[in-house]
């Protein structure tokens, strides 16, 4: 591009969030609801933000997997099941495999002026359902449809909460899923971020984990703190039979627990050099200090 020429372009937020203090232009065709990609993150009630469970409570159509409508049950964002007949809103079920299938469907409802909550587990961005949807739109020739992701807590953000403050300096995710990218960009990605003295956060680490610390440990010490959660957020509600649980180790040990290295709901947290293992009189904590700050400097 020309570096005389500059190009421009601002937004405004559209008329279906005037009601959360958004501005009013970029209304929608007449006779249209919106398509709302909302990240429930774990899916607990005291997890979920409060525009995510108002909009998944208001929309005509709700597409969540069996999983996601048990949690929305447990707080009464969706209705009990027995009650969900006489609901005026429509449930319809998510699965892997009809993805393509439930935009489509998505995009017709939006279209008849339905709003429809596709509900997405942690953040809609990350990982999750956000690129599918405009992927699709682009294929169906949707662009008249409207879309707004609602954002959510991720694994990687639950995850360090429970830690106490391993992301405090600079960090990344890595999924190890290779259904859409080959090992060798994963490699390279891993060790870019160890040699950049990244925080890294491993996604679908059911997905040749123990290949990605080999990674990790050529360019960083074996001393390093990792840690290994599963279920971050989810208390006693998640996948793992033991519910929410964390394990700290250390780089050169993290592959001895295959045990803790469970299905879709594990995330494993690489520390740097000056991540630490800290102690109060209650529990171990993970800290990685932002760096050149002391109490002095506050």
């Amino acid at each position: 591009m020309s570096g005389d020429t500059k190009t421009e372009k601002t937004g405004a937020l559209p008329a279906s969030r005037a009601a959360a203090g958004g501005d009013p232009d970029g209304d929608a065709p007449d006779g249209y609801g919106t398509l709302y990609v909302v990240g429930i993150g774990p899916g607990l009630p005291e997890e979920m933000t409060d525009r995510a469970r108002r909009v998944i409570e208001t929309a005509d159509c709700v597409i969540a997997s069996n999983l996601y409508q048990a949690f929305l049950r447990d707080d009464g964002t969706l209705p009990p099941e027995e009650a969900q007949a006489d609901s005026e809103q429509e449930l319809v079920r998510s699965s892997m495999g009809k993805q393509v299938e439930l935009a489509r469907e998505a995009f017709e409802r939006v279209r008849d002026g339905q709003d429809v909550a596709h509900v997405s587990g942690g953040d809609p961005n990350v990982y999750g359902k956000s690129d599918l949807l405009f992927t699709m739109a682009e294929a169906e020739e949707a662009t008249d449809v409207p879309i707004e992701i609602v954002p959510g807590v991720t694994a990687a953000l639950g995850g360090a909460a429970t830690l106490g403050a391993p992301l405090s300096n600079d960090f990344c995710t890595i999924s190890l899923s290779d259904k859409w990218r080959g090992w060798a960009e994963i490699e390279e990605k891993l060790r870019a971020a160890a040699v950049a003295e990244f925080v890294v956060v491993l996604y679908n680490c059911w997905r040749d984990y123990e290949r990605a610390i080999a990674v990790l440990r050529e360019e960083r010490h074996d001393d390093v703190p990792v840690a290994i959660v599963n279920d971050a957020g989810r208390g006693d509600a998640g996948r793992n039979v033991d519910g929410e649980t964390y394990t700290l180790t250390t780089l050169g040990e993290a592959t001895e627990h295959d045990e803790e290295v469970g299905g879709m709901g594990t995330s494993i947290l690489v520390g740097t050099h000056e991540t630490e293992v800290w102690e109060n009189d209650y529990r171990d904590y993970l800290v990685t200090p932002r760096g050149g700050r002391d109490v002095d400097d506050f």
